[in-house]
């Protein structure tokens, strides 16, 4: 759980560097989230980024208007509301402070390492996705590979029941580590745009 603290900001290093790659073309490009195209997916991280960042400082959630279907907040100045979210998610998150004892998530207590987890998986998971859509290359370094790999198989059924997840989808036997990651979190590493 803390330990994960140190792979954050390499993690996010590598999902801003492709966020940076993205151009008003590719917002109307397909994911392989399949409700989400580019644009979307960056309303997505824009919406749940303050409640992230919220539990991280054990804070009430942020009041809301209308949900994440109903909200448009890919602006002009999209790049850089995420990179600054995702530059105060490092600095919460990098510490292993942020990882222990309990907090809230929309309202919802929960150990504060599940929130952790949603934050790596945010930047790691949704930047291959976002990577993929703009035929962009993504790194994943091993040990982060091996932590959301981890992470998807300790909590696989949960995030699936909560449709966070999709159904696992079978890798062959000689994946690698994060190509095993991503189809336990019901990606398909074989994707094409």
């Amino acid at each position: 759980m803390s330990e994960h603290a140190a792979l954050i900001a390499p993690a996010a290093a590598e999902f801003t560097a492709v966020l940076r790659g993205i151009g008003e073309i590719d917002l109307a490009a397909r994911t392989p989230c399949a409700e989400y195209d580019v644009r979307a997916l960056l309303n997505h991280l824009l919406y749940w980024g303050p409640w992230l960042e919220a539990a991280g400082r054990k804070a009430a959630p942020p009041a809301v208007s209308s949900g994440e279907a109903e909200s448009d907040l890919v602006g002009a100045d999209w790049l850089a509301a995420i990179e600054g979210r995702t530059a105060r998610l490092v600095e919460l998150f990098g510490a292993p402070a942020a990882w222990e004892g309990e907090t809230t998530f929309g309202g919802t207590p929960l150990p504060a390492s599940m929130v952790g987890y949603m934050v790596l998986d945010e930047f790691v998971f949704h930047g291959w996705d976002l990577a993929s859509a703009i035929g962009a290359k993504f790194t994943v370094r091993p040990d982060v590979a091996e932590a959301v790999y981890a992470i998807a198989l300790e909590i696989g059924d949960q995030a699936r029941s909560m449709k966070v997840y999709g159904e696992e989808v079978a890798v062959p036997e000689d994946a690698t580590t994060f190509e095993r990651a991503l189809g336990a979190s019901g990606r398909d590493p074989g994707w094409k745009r």
